[in-house]
């Protein structure tokens, strides 16, 4: 299957496995959605993030290993106040706005403080709704 340039990054380094944890919820099934900061993209990134909208790319882990394609179905902005809805569900969160919250101020809180860039209800995030359509036999190196 011929993917797009640009990949979905699930994890980070030093991220505890979480990376490959998110990636087992793509794989699953239960995780369609991921966000991000805006303040967080650089121009270049956030050019590519917005043009992956309908493409099939490959998810990475934090190793640059590929594990999937997916096919971006959305890529639109959302505050972290109120988040759309599909960015909850997609998340694994349900219709549950305060643990889609809980989970992230985690990541991102001392992060965006650092940066000078606080967390607010009024922070916007950068959504990308996917859909699994073919898993690799294993994770494979780029």
């Amino acid at each position: 299957m011929q993917a797009d340039e640009y990949q979905l990054e699930l994890g980070w380094q030093g991220d505890g496995g979480l990376g490959v944890l998110l990636i087992q919820q793509v794989l699953e099934g239960r995780k369609t959605a991921t966000c991000g900061p805006k303040n967080e993209f650089t121009e270049q990134e956030l050019a590519a993030t917005m043009a992956s909208k309908r493409k099939i790319v490959t998810v990475v882990d934090p190793d640059r290993r590929a594990w999937c394609h997916v096919r971006m179905i959305d890529v639109f902005e959302t505050t972290f106040g109120h988040p759309d809805p599909r960015l909850v569900r997609g998340e694994g969160d349900g219709d549950d706005v305060e643990k889609f919250k809980l989970d992230h101020v985690g990541v991102w809180a001392d992060e965006l403080a650092a940066a000078g860039h606080p967390l607010t209800d009024e922070t916007v995030l950068i959504v990308e709704e996917f859909e699994l359509v073919e898993e690799a036999e294993k994770p494979q190196p780029l």
